[in-house]
């Protein structure tokens, strides 16, 4: 499967933002709007906009990649609930991409960015973080982790100590652009504040050529708070 003929569907729910990006060979169709609260309602509409505006079924497309996470923790199963509710109606495979990483490659689109550490404000005075370098050895420039994602308090982060330009993205550059910059110098990208499911198309490309999608049901979110665990009601 190649970029030429691929037709994929994106939407992520893991920030305050709810995304959606439809692929068709080379055209990309996006949609991008901050609803903190709103995403149960807004992403199904928000997602049957863009394939009315292509004019695609579900069942035509060759799978549906979601954000993992990290974010809330409600967005990001809402995110994936809603993924996979779709691919098993049209019986379609699925594929997570990581919300830091999907920041990191906005800045390598919008900015060139070669460094970037990507940030969101995780509440409970923490933040998501990690850090990403652009591999141009690939045809298509995709931006991969230099580090493990980890939820962490910004004065407890260990410092990257990275040389050369590097560019901060993501809401926990907003927040706690103090602390964070006292570690590393970096130049912040006002406009990169939430992941964006284009984004996630382009890192998402890779896997569909080889074939590294998965069935719906091994859909995974990735919460980085491992010592938060949510248990089922008596019943459910």
């Amino acid at each position: 499967m190649t970029k030429a003929n691929s037709k994929l569907l994106a939407l992520d729910t893991s920030t305050e933002a709810c995304s959606v990006a439809l692929q068709l060979g080379s055209e990309i169709l996006t949609l991008d709007e901050v609803c903190p609260q709103q995403h149960s309602k807004r992403i199904l509409p928000m997602v049957q906009q863009l394939l009315s505006e292509a004019g695609v079924g579900l069942a035509q497309l060759d799978g549906i990649v979601f954000g993992r996470g990290p974010g809330s923790f409600t967005g990001v199963r809402i995110g994936v609930g809603v993924t996979q509710g779709l691919a098993f109606g049209a019986d379609i495979p699925v594929y997570g991409v990581s919300t830091l990483a999907a920041m990191a490659q906005a800045a390598a689109r919008l900015h060139s960015a070669t460094q970037v550490i990507a940030a969101i404000d995780a509440r409970m005075a923490e933040v998501y973080i990690a850090r990403f370098a652009l591999n141009d050895t690939l045809s298509n420039a995709l931006m991969q982790a230099q580090s493990e994602e980890v939820a962490i308090k910004p004065d407890a982060f260990s410092a990257f100590s990275l040389s050369g330009p590097v560019m901060g993205v993501g809401t926990g550059w907003q927040t706690y652009a103090r602390q964070l910059s006292a570690l590393q110098h970096v130049s912040i990208a006002n406009d990169i504040l939430y992941p964006s499911a284009q984004d996630m198309l382009t890192l998402a490309l890779p896997a569909l050529a080889s074939g590294a999608f998965i069935a719906a049901e091994h859909a995974e979110p990735v919460y980085v708070r491992d010592e938060v665990t949510w248990q089922k009601l008596p019943g459910k």
